[in-house]
């Protein structure tokens, strides 16, 4: 192909048809045999694109194609255009216009109406929500009567561009604040939110508005519960109902009630469900999830059931169905069997190690906690760290922060800060100080019987309770206590536990021990039971006197800094982790509050957020429980890096031998484009791997691609010399190129290496005979033949044209004007051009059928021969024969390489071409309209 022959539609911006497509190309036999599909997708847009002219029937052919490959491909993606009145009919247009005429003039009367009557300024004023997130509320009254009262101060005179000049921002602004800390605070009524009335007056209200306000209602009641504000949520869905009772308004109002363990008020809004629509899915989910909490499982089950009848695919029923059968056999168990207590020995020494694990395990999987601590300050293991069960946030930062422990009768907390419930009593001091106490838990009672009898309790067999094991300085009674603790807290009766580590901590102060390290465990364990109760307050009490006994003790530390999160008290948590992980970096509880706690100070306080925090105490070595490693040696260094590469080497083998399965396995499916790029990556991976070189070769072959598929099998050749593979496949390729001799050669190669290669055999055959009829073509090729000249006088068939400088002979040239094939249609064009004979071209012309002329000048358009051609129906053709020059134009531009030859065409032979259009199109006939010429000239022009 010469060069001549390639155009680049590389453009600014194009996209993604940048490469260099040879104008071949752009044919129906190319693009019908074409199989790539991102090549056709190139030339399609090559076609869209316009620069090699219009040619619509080739577009949809080329698009048909493509569609027929690929029908996802980018390329074929259509813009749907926007539907405009000149879309649609009159009728269809008028009907829409009709619609919005109406939705208008009904939305203007709505809007009007509710206007008039003020629907809500009385309403919303008397019950005016607080602001969300405060403790306080201020009367309307009084906060309008304040602000009637303010003096409005006079209008400031306009400065100059000199004062402007002088003018301090930050310090007006300090001015403000100040001004604004001076003002009497406004009056605050309350310490919570002000009680909203469930009940609203409607009595003045019409249908349309007593719905509007009632959806008004449910969506704050949504916006409540979506904040876990569930009793506020609660009261707005009450509202709603009061105005109109609305299913959606009882199930949420269900839900909220589902949340906070309201179970009787929940069952009675779900049957209110029921009452209205008896096959309600969510109410039947909810009264199940009611029965299942108040222990009734088999209403539970039976409500499910008909869930599941109503929709088969529920997974939220399936689920709770499940479990509520679990349920119901454990409880169906627990009533023919009896209760037990499972009693696990705690030996001193692992006692804080153990408690830790797995309360650590609690607050991160969810796992049942353990609580204690040992005596020795001995470092604990990555993570196991801190004993706090996360309650949900309150709204203020003292109390207990959940509503079960709020409700809890003798829970409130006496003078002394500590719980009554946890109160020591003076009999109870007195027990203690002879080893016994007044209320003796169920764990110790089952182990002094355990004891007795001398059968092990809990864990394997052999294993007995201690809980006379001695406790650091402490008196036996005291351990005892302690270790009673410890197990109660084991087995998550955390009150019974905190009232042990209250009598240690009453008996130690009576006693007069002087031990802190033991005083500060005691204080930590209690720390403990108070952050399980959700008691973050006296917790922070107990770790902040545990710090006093020891500083920088790593597990009072941690639970303060969880109590002081639970209570929002961000700053001072994030101090606290900060300490942790000064005392042991590899606490990672401590790592994740930390991120957490920065992302919400962020927020919160913005980019400046560290200027607020407390100051971060400075962690003495000695108390660090971490040491930095030492360098590793040469040698430590070498077996790393050993030990690296054989990881990575055996990754990269795992890896390889999964893409080839994977390429095999696309091969076998007959995708061999995936497999193509599976095989592909193996070589990344093992570019000396000569089976997936033959591999790829194949899919090659498969796609038509014989030079890449030629190279494969070169590079496998490179790799094994005698592989048969890759010499068969690449005869293979070598037929593909039409290179049959090559092709032989590499299957007499095959045959030589293994005679008994049936495909070989075959392949070998064909190709001879192939290889001799090139041979023979080549041989039995027609020579040139030459057209004697010779002078003809009043002979019709030809015509006579005077000798000229381009003549070769002393004696005029004649032009045949019936040529009967390619040959001789060139000749007398030839002879006419040179001669400039345009009548004898035009005779030519005429005679000439317009369906041959692009098959007769397939071989010999240039440039020249194009102008001269128009130049001849233009001045000699169109006047007699205007019909005639139509069709030859429209036949001509299909002639091969026509694009190229008119790229290269000058400047005045464009002109020639220009005005042959403007005269055609001004002229009269039956057969072509001037819109066809215009056509017609936009493939030429």
């Amino acid at each position: 192909m010469s060069a001549d022959a390639v155009f680049s539609v590389s453009q600014p911006g194009t996209g993604d048809y940048r490469a260099k497509i040879p104008v071949e190309h752009l044919d129906y036999d190319y693009i019908e045999k074409c199989k790539d599909v991102k090549y056709l997708e190139k030339i399609l847009e090559v076609l869209r694109s316009g620069d090699e002219g219009i040619y619509p029937h080739l577009i949809n052919f080329c698009e048909n194609h493509l569609g027929k490959l690929h029908p996802r491909s980018p390329a074929l993606r259509k813009e749907n255009l926007v539907t405009t009145a000149a879309c649609l009919s009159k009728d269809e247009w008028s009907q829409i216009a009709d619609e919005l005429k109406t939705w208008q003039e009904e939305s203007t009367k709505t809007e009007m109406s509710l206007q008039q009557q003020s629907m809500f300024d009385e309403l919303m004023t008397e019950n005016m929500p607080p602001i969300r997130g405060s403790n306080h509320s201020i009367r309307l009254g009084q906060a309008a009567n304040a602000e009637h009262k303010r003096n409005i101060s006079k209008s400031a005179v306009p400065r100059d561009y000199q004062e402007w000049d002088k003018f301090d921002v930050e310090r007006e602004c300090e001015k403000i604040d100040e001004s604004e800390l001076k003002d009497d605070p406004p009056t605050f009524e309350g310490t919570g939110h002000p009680k909203i009335k469930t009940n609203v007056d409607t009595s003045w209200l019409t249908q349309q508005e007593k719905f509007t306000l009632a959806i008004r209602e449910k969506g704050k009641g949504n916006e409540a519960f979506r904040s876990h504000d569930y009793e506020e949520a609660i009261a707005y869905y009450s509202r709603s109902l009061s105005i109109i009772p609305s299913v959606a308004a009882y199930n949420n109002r269900a839900q909220a009630e589902i949340n906070l363990k309201h179970w009787q008020n929940a069952m009675t809004d779900c049957q209110s469900v029921l009452k209205l629509e008896p096959s309600n899915v969510k109410a039947l989910l909810r009264r199940a999830t009611v029965n299942k909490h108040t222990g009734h499982f088999q209403l539970a089950v039976e409500d499910l059931r008909m869930v599941l009848m109503i929709e088969p695919h529920n997974s939220t029923a399936t689920q709770l169905l499940s479990e509520t059968e679990k349920m119901k056999e454990c409880h169906q168990e627990q009533k023919s069997k009896g209760k037990k207590i499972l009693i696990q020995e705690i030996q001193e020494e692992d006692n804080e190690s153990n408690g830790e694990n797995q309360t650590e395990a609690f607050l991160v999987e969810g796992s049942q906690p353990v609580g204690g601590e040992q005596n020795s300050a001995a470092p604990t293991e990555r993570g196991d760290m801190g004993n706090a069960q996360k309650k949900p946030h309150s709204r203020g930062d003292g109390g207990p922060h959940s509503e079960t422990n709020s409700s809890q009768p003798g829970h409130w907390k006496s003078k002394s800060g500590i719980s009554d419930k946890y109160k020591v009593t003076q009999e109870s001091k007195e027990k203690v100080a002879n080893g016994t106490s007044k209320k003796g838990s169920t764990a110790s009672i089952q182990a002094d019987r355990s004891s007795s009898k001398g059968t092990p309790v809990g864990g394997t067999a052999g294993e007995t309770i201690n809980l006379d094991a001695p406790c650091g300085a402490l008196p036996p009674p005291l351990a005892r206590l302690k270790n009673e603790g410890n197990l109660l807290f084991k087995n998550g009766q955390f009150g019974d536990a905190l009232e042990k580590y209250s009598q240690a901590i009453q008996g130690y102060s009576d006693s007069g021990i002087d031990s802190p390290e033991d005083l500060c465990i005691l204080y930590s364990n209690r720390a403990a039971c108070f952050l399980k109760d959700g008691n973050s307050q006296d917790c922070i009490q107990d770790c902040t006197r545990a710090l006093e006994l020891q500083p920088f003790s790593l597990k009072p530390l941690l639970r303060r800094a969880m109590a002081y999160e639970s209570l929002e008290r961000y700053r001072k948590a994030y101090v606290d982790y900060k300490t942790v992980l000064q005392i042991d970096i590899s606490v990672q509880a401590a790592h994740d509050s930390v991120n957490r706690i920065t992302r919400l100070l962020i927020e919160q306080d913005g980019p400046e957020w560290r200027e607020n925090l407390p100051e971060i105490p400075l962690v003495p070595l000695s108390a660090q429980q971490h040491r930095r490693e030492e360098p590793p040696s040469a040698e430590v260094l070498q077996a790393r890096a050993e030990k690296a590469a054989k990881d990575a080497e055996r990754k990269n083998e795992v890896r390889f031998t999964s893409l080839k399965q994977e390429g095999n396995e696309f091969v076998k499916k007959g995708q061999y484009q995936d497999a193509l790029g599976k095989y592909t990556e193996c070589l990344k991976l093992k570019p000396e791997e000569c089976a997936i070189y033959t591999n790829r070769a194949l899919c090659y072959l498969k796609l038509e691609r014989f030079t890449e598929a030629k190279q494969d099998c070169d590079s496998a050749l490179k790799l094994e010399p005698t592989n048969k593979k890759a010499f068969y496949r690449r005869a293979l390729a070598s037929k593909g190129l039409k290179d049959y001799l090559a092709c032989s050669s590499d299957l007499q190669e095959v045959l030589h290496q293994d005679p008994n290669v049936q495909e070989a055999e075959k392949e070998l055959e064909e190709v001879t005979m192939l290889l001799r009829q090139s041979l023979a073509n080549a041989s039995q090729a027609k020579p040139r033949k030459t057209v004697p000249i010779t002078e003809v006088e009043g002979d019709a068939e030809t015509t006579a044209v005077a000798n000229s400088e381009s003549s070769c002979r002393g004696e005029d040239i004649t032009i045949n004007i019936h040529p009967t094939n390619v040959y001789e249609f060139g000749q007398a064009l030839n002879a006419a051009r040179c001669s400039s004979n345009m009548a004898a071209c035009a005779d030519l012309l005429a005679s000439t059928s317009p369906e041959m002329l692009p098959q007769y000048l397939s071989t010999q358009l240039d440039g020249n021969t194009l102008s001269f051609i128009i130049q001849v129906m233009d001045s000699h053709l169109l006047e007699k024969d205007p019909n005639k020059v139509y069709q030859h134009l429209n036949h001509l531009h299909t002639t091969d390489r026509f694009s190229t030859v008119l790229m290269l065409l000058e400047k005045d032979e464009r002109c020639h071409m220009t005005g042959l259009f403007e005269h055609l199109s001004v002229m009269e006939s039956t057969e072509f309209t001037k819109n066809d010429v215009q056509n017609l000239a936009n493939k030429y022009i």
